[in-house]
């Protein structure tokens, strides 16, 4: 499907660009163009791959002018340059204004601009009922993907964003965390042992923005259905896996966390279309008529719920452990774990 297309990817050399490399960079694509603003990264991810069909680009989302420069004839853009660390966007969130809502902004603008055919933001279930700065900032660049999306034909420049939970293995998420605390032998610190998170591969998460490549329509916001886990019952998989005899301890919740996490409000499920493993929730298209926002309510929203870590499926630690030894980093750290030992 992108044969001899070019794929920007902002925030590239992040876990998702690594992702996507992975499955594409020796298909028959004609280039995939690595945006970000990390020398060291694009220098450590074009010697680990090096591949003639793979370009970088050094520029930041904030920089509208360094975009333009990566856009030229580019077909596709896949938008995942983010400020994603809830505690940081916490204590700074003009930063993440700046960067995830700004910054989209910014990547939207010139990819309508350069005649982009498709441009799928990553976005993230804290921006479903958001309690923190991340969640916030993720909101507001879902409302301005969409905003966006009215201003353009779809057979002009199509926009779209997914949401997705959480993804395991990612860089600053809480599984490498546990596992360096294994192997130091501290205990491993959970902040409250019901709290759920959604449980979703790498793998999954492309597939996803690959889903909403072929099915979404200019505004969708398309969300794939996952299972949770107890923050608890993860932490204890871990131990089981390595065979470690290291304590739980209970820390209490961050700045900002949720006890679980949305993937679909109440009100967006008023209106979603189940599509079997996911949901397209298509963009709200009401003009400046206030008396359809004041006057005209609709029955769906009283009987819908929302989906969210607490009412999917709630693995249990086999299941886990099961999800768990697909991921690389786990069968790598396992390895030398155990000095190479099945």
């Amino acid at each position: 499907m992108f044969k001899d297309k070019i794929l920007l990817i902002t925030g590239g050399t992040g876990s998702f660009g690594n992702a996507v490399l992975k499955k594409f960079l020796n298909t028959d694509i004609q280039e995939i163009r690595i945006f970000s603003r990390d020398e060291k990264k694009q220098d450590d991810m074009r010697k680990l791959y090096q591949h003639p069909n793979l370009k970088f680009f050094i520029g930041d989302v904030r920089d509208i002018q360094s975009i333009h420069n990566a856009m030229y004839n580019v077909d596709y853009v896949f938008h995942a340059a983010a400020l994603k660390q809830v505690p940081s966007c916490e204590f700074f969130p003009l930063e993440a204004v700046k960067t995830n809502i700004l910054g989209t902004d910014n990547v939207l603008t010139a990819a309508i601009q350069a005649g982009v055919q498709k441009i799928i933001c990553l976005s993230t279930d804290k921006a479903a009922y958001p309690v923190n700065a991340m969640g916030i900032s993720k909101a507001m660049m879902e409302k301005t993907l969409i905003a966006k999306s009215r201003m353009v034909r779809q057979d002009q420049t199509l926009i779209c964003g997914t949401r997705y939970g959480n993804v395991l293995a990612s860089r600053g998420s809480v599984i490498p965390l546990f596992i360096e605390q294994i192997k130091s032998g501290k205990p491993l610190t959970i902040t409250d042992p019901k709290m759920t998170r959604f449980m979703m591969t790498l793998d999954e998460a492309v597939e996803l923005v690959l889903y909403a490549y072929h099915h979404a329509e200019n505004g969708d916001i398309m969300v794939q259905k996952s299972p949770a886990a107890y923050i608890e019952n993860l932490a204890q998989a871990l131990l089981e896996i390595f065979q470690a005899q290291n304590s739980i301890q209970t820390i209490g919740t961050r700045h900002g966390e949720k006890l679980y996490e949305v993937l679909l409000t109440k009100e967006e499920a008023a209106k979603a279309i189940d599509m079997g493993n996911f949901y397209r929730i298509p963009a709200d298209n009401r003009d400046l008529n206030y008396g359809k926002y004041l006057e005209e309510g609709s029955p769906k929203i009283t009987l819908s719920n929302e989906y969210n870590s607490n009412n999917t499926k709630i693995l249990t630690v086999a299941e886990i452990k099961e999800k768990l030894l697909k991921l690389p980093l786990l069968q790598e750290e396992l390895q030398l774990w155990t000095g190479g030992k099945p």
